[in-house]
C-alpha cells in the first residue's frame, strides 16, 4: 500500500520550496518549549520540562528492522527525536529533510542516535518504516537512525508529550493527525536538554552547534564516573 505514495525525495523537494513557518502543523498545534533554551555553546545545556528535571517516559519498541529500541538501549548515548507519520502531507517532509542534515553530520558518531517515532502505527508497519528509511537514504543495519513503531496513537501522543512535542487525532488536519515539528535533544540519562523547530533551518543549525556541547558534557560525566 505504501508504494503508491510519491517518492520521499520528491516530497522533500516540494517541502523545501515552501516558505519557512513556525513549528506547527496546518491546524496550528504549537510546539512546547520550542526554542526556550538560549543559543548557547557554554559548558552545559539546560534541563527542559514543565515539571522541572524529569526524564522522558520509558519505552521499549520495535524499529524498522524489528529490533528493539528502548530507553535502556539508549542509556549512555545522546539522541535526537521527532514524531512523524509516513503519509504525512504537511510538515513531515520538511522536518525529515532538516533532520537528515543533522544525521549526515553525526552519523559516524557511535554515541549519537536518531529516533523517529511514528504517530500512525496502524499504517506505519515495519515494512512501511523500512521503506521510508530507505527512501530517505538511511540504510540499515549500519544506520544510527531508528524509525520506531509505537503500539497505538494514544501511546504515541503521550510519548510525544514526554519529549515536549505535541500530537493529536484531528480529522480536519492533513492526514487526520495534527502534530508539531519539534526535534528534541536528549542526554545520556534520558533528560530533554534542547528543543528545536524542525521546520526552521536556523533552529536546526542551533541543534547542530549544541549537540557537541552535550556530547562533551556526557563524555566528561563518564570520565568522572570511571575514576
Amino acid at each position: 500500500m505504501f508504494l503508491k505514495y510519491l517518492p520521499l525525495a520528491g516530497l522533500l523537494a516540494l517541502a523545501a520550496c515552501g516558505p519557512s513557518t513556525p513549528a506547527t502543523d496546518d491546524t496550528g498545534i504549537a510546539d512546547v518549549h520550542m526554542d526556550a533554551q538560549e543559543d548557547s555553546t557554554s559548558a552545559t545545556l539546560p534541563y527542559l520540562g514543565a515539571e522541572g528535571k524529569k526524564p522522558v517516559l520509558a519505552f521499549s519498541l520495535p524499529d524498522q528492522e524489528g529490533k528493539i529500541v528502548s530507553t535502556k538501549s539508549l542509556a549512555g548515548k545522546v539522541y535526537v527525536t521527532d514524531f512523524f507519520f509516513a503519509t504525512c502531507p504537511g510538515i513531515c517532509p520538511k522536518m525529515q529533510s532538516e533532520l537528515l542534515r543533522v544525521y549526515k553530520q553525526f552519523a559516524a558518531n557511535p554515541n549519537v542516535v536518531f529516533v523517529s517515532f511514528t504517530i500512525d502505527p496502524e499504517h506505519d508497519t515495519q515494512p512501511v518504516l523500512a521503506d521510508y528509511a530507505r527512501r530517505l537514504g538511511v540504510n540499515a543495519p549500519a544506520s544510527t537512525w531508528r524509525f520506531v513503531r509505537t503500539p497505538d496513537r494514544p501511546a504515541a501522543y503521550k510519548l510525544a508529550n514526554s519529549y515536549l512535542a505535541a500530537a493529536e487525532t484531528d480529522l480536519k488536519a492533513p492526514g487526520g493527525i495534527a502534530h508539531s515539528g519539534a526535534l528534541a535533544l536528549v542526554d545520556d540519562q534520558g533528560y530533554v536538554r534542547g528543543t528545536y523547530d524542525g521546520l526552521n533551518a536556523a533552529a536546526v543549525n542551533r541543534l547542530i552547534r549544541q549537540l557537541p556541547v552535550l556530547l562533551a558534557e556526557v563524555n566528561a560525566r563518564k570520565a568522572t564516573a570511571a575514576r
